[in-house]
């Protein structure tokens, strides 16, 4: 199963979860043009190639007319409308020593400067989404992660999403984040989502409200239910942006799987610090666990082998995953056969109606059983005694390869060889 595994070992963020995906496809440059191309007034979308702590990584950068919004979270851009002669701008002004991911205003003229911007509600946004030139399941998704930041916001502050507004510029830097990483997700297609327990960081942050803990409450409230640690990193490590983000596609989290990783891609947050400051994103192979199995039994002592041939080959025909025999000692010592017929769950019935219908037992034991199993592919292959079909395994770490019985047994009789004759002759052509 192809599996996208986020680990969110220094938190999340918008940024960071686009780079690291952009860096999961072969061409970044299709990715960058559909970006720069969605519509978004005045918006110019980036990636930088750069290197943190010696490791090589990817940086988004978003530019609003020209230039680069200090912050791009979703909470650092809301305007909460009680009156009109009070705006409680939520702008979270961080020192350098506190982390963040996106960019924050960082001087007293530019704040100014943004009270003068237009309001976006939330019914704005869906519109700009909507107006957006990508997928109609990139847009639904988008507009799935808006909604549940705005529902955070509406809860930490006690207001209704209505009441909900964001800076008209942190918008579309916000729009630009989650779009992206709704496009990535699409463009890569993983069959599952999974991603680390969540590294939020500690302390306290400083924002237009005061001094509030990380997470912050928005964050705290998306993440509700999610695995999430403080550790000893001080500062804000998960943005809303990004917890919604991880929120919306991850199926679990948990610690990393076995995987059989394709790439790696490292998207970097703007801060430094002793530890490296990104998402990583695997993407690979992931083996299932386990699949459930019925094991169904019966003993008989009355059957000829012809009739037990043909109740086997019944069995097979409809579905079976496996039929065998075992040779068996019955009550008073009789010799019997043990007939074990393996299926999934919804051919239970039909097995035992055929077993019933095709054998002389009057009872049937089951098991529920949980059954390992190598993925499978056949292929074929060119030889010098014609196409010869090959299993293919692999999964666990084993990868394994044997040709066709039926094949090789028809090679075999053609040219009046043995199996291990053949096995061998074709042993010696792939070497």
């Amino acid at each position: 199963m192809r599996t996208l595994y986020l680990e969110c070992g220094m938190g999340a963020a918008g940024d960071m979860l686009t780079a690291a995906l952009l860096e999961l496809l072969p061409d970044r440059s299709f990715f960058l043009e559909k970006m720069n191309a969605l519509g978004l007034e005045g918006v110019t979308i980036s990636a930088e190639s750069t290197q943190k702590l010696g490791i090589s990584g990817t940086q988004m950068h978003v530019l609003i007319h020209g230039e680069e919004e200090e912050s791009h979270d979703v909470h650092d851009h809301m305007h909460h409308h009680h009156d009109d002669e009070h705006h409680d701008h939520g702008h979270h002004h961080h020192d350098e020593e506190h982390h963040d991911h996106e960019h924050h205003h960082h001087d007293e003229e530019h704040h100014d400067h943004e009270h003068h911007h237009h309001h976006a509600s939330m019914q704005d946004v869906t519109e700009m989404i909507g107006a957006l030139d990508v997928s109609e399941s990139v847009k639904q998704n988008a507009l799935a992660v808006y909604q549940l930041i705005a529902e955070a916001e509406s809860h930490a502050h006690g207001k209704p999403v209505s009441e909900i507004h964001f800076h008209e510029v942190g918008t579309k830097d916000a729009i630009a984040d989650i779009v992206g990483v709704c496009l990535l997700i699409e463009m890569l297609h993983p069959d599952r989502i999974l991603a680390s327990p969540v590294h939020v960081g500690s302390g306290y942050v400083r924002c237009a409200h005061g001094v509030l803990p990380v997470p912050a409450p928005a964050t705290a409230y998306i993440l509700r239910g999610i695995p999430s640690y403080g550790g000893t990193v001080e500062g804000e490590l998960c943005t809303p942006t990004g917890a919604a983000l991880l929120r919306h596609f991850a199926a679990e989290f948990i610690p990393m799987p076995a995987l059989q990783t394709e790439q790696i891609g490292y998207g970097f947050g703007k801060k430094e610090f002793e530890r490296l400051n990104c998402v990583r994103a695997f993407i690979g192979d992931m083996q299932d666990e386990s699949e459930e199995i019925i094991e169904l039994v019966c003993n008989v002592d009355d059957m000829t082998g012809e009739e037990l041939g043909f109740a086997q080959e019944i069995l097979l025909d409809a579905g079976a995953r496996e039929v065998f025999t075992v040779p068996v000692t019955m009550k008073k010592s009789r010799p019997g056969i043990m007939l074990v017929c393996l299926c999934t769950e919804d051919k239970r019935q039909e097995m035992l109606r055929l077993i019933f219908k095709h054998t002389s037992t009057i009872g049937v034991r089951m098991h529920n059983c949980a059954r390992y199993a190598l993925e499978r592919q056949l292929t074929e292959q060119n030889t010098a005694y014609g196409k010869v079909r090959t299993k293919q395994v692999k999964g666990f770490g084993v990868t394994k390869a044997k040709p066709e019985y039926d094949d090789l047994a028809k090679i075999a009789k053609e040219h009046g060889l043995t199996l291990r004759e053949v096995r061998t002759e074709l042993a010696k052509e792939e070497a």
